[in-house]
């Protein structure tokens, strides 16, 4: 059972529970991005078995008239066995997915896995347009020349500063320059896509950012924010008429999944109390 002080970032243990937790969000105007909780399989059988849960909770998703999709992890559906294995599953989850009209997500991890994935990515959204989105992370160097390869998939694409320590001979490890790449990058896709750009930021100026700049092209686009995290500007911004998605994970490797958010931000530990204390 989770405890309450970790239930404010994890979705319960359960579909089901996640599906509740979805419902009451889109209650509020937000909608979900579910993620099962799990990843760095070495072993093919897990690989395969997640592979198969996400493609049981597209069914349960699309039988339903929730605002939900899903999203995954490479190293969760057999990118550390083999890149092979990796796109074998991926294409599955996304063609099923493709089949019952529910949207796919991929997240991006550590930058050793940039190159299968995006290739992934390209591959799969190409035989299944807008069904499909890839994570791309600014702190990267060579995410804009990415931004470049992508730009003109048919599925969206989600910019993120990036949360892995990278070293700086590949990567911005300056905040400042971290936050001059992410401004960039945000600018880039505005400017010259017209649907689907979604900015994953808790960051006041870059969500200002994108609003301002949705307006200014015309582009239809997305706000996307972590469980427990703001969670109040959610609502505030969906009550805006933004379009704002959650990213809600769930499952039973949920404990590991809570220590990295309180180690990414302290202040996630106090938001956490206070919900805990109702304060």
């Amino acid at each position: 059972m989770i405890p309450p002080i970790a239930s404010r970032f994890v979705a319960g243990e359960t579909p089901a529970a996640a599906l509740d937790h979805a419902r009451e969000r889109n209650d509020e105007g937000v909608k979900v991005i579910l993620n099962l909780l799990g990843e760095h399989y070495d072993d093919p059988e897990p690989a395969r078995e997640d592979a198969a849960a996400y493609r049981q909770l597209i069914d349960d998703i699309a039988d339903t008239e929730l605002d939900a999709c899903v999203s995954v992890k490479p190293s969760q559906i057999g990118l550390d066995v083999s890149a092979d294995l990796f796109a074998e599953l991926f294409r599955g989850v996304v063609e099923h997915a493709h089949e019952r009209d529910v949207f796919v997500w991929c997240d991006m991890e550590d930058a050793d896995t940039t190159d299968a994935t995006l290739d992934a990515f390209v591959d799969v959204a190409t035989d299944n347009p807008w069904t499909v989105g890839q994570c791309l992370q600014s702190n990267l160097k060579r995410t804009r020349e990415d931004l470049k390869q992508v730009v003109d998939v048919p599925g969206k694409v989600r910019i993120v500063k990036g949360a892995y320590d990278e070293p700086s001979e590949i990567a911005y490890t300056e905040k400042a320059r971290v936050n001059e790449a992410y401004r960039g990058d945000i600018e880039y896709l505005f400017e010259h896509r017209d649907r689907g750009v979604a900015v994953g930021s808790h960051d006041p100026e870059m969500v200002s950012l994108a609003r301002r700049l949705g307006e200014e092209h015309g582009t239809d686009y997305e706000i996307q924010m972590l469980m427990g995290v703001r969670d109040d500007a959610q609502r505030d911004l969906a009550a805006e008429d933004v379009e704002v998605w959650q990213y809600a994970p769930y499952g039973g490797k949920w404990l590991s999944y809570f220590y990295r958010r309180i180690r990414e931000r302290k202040a996630n530990l106090l938001f956490a109390v206070r919900a805990v204390l109702g304060r």
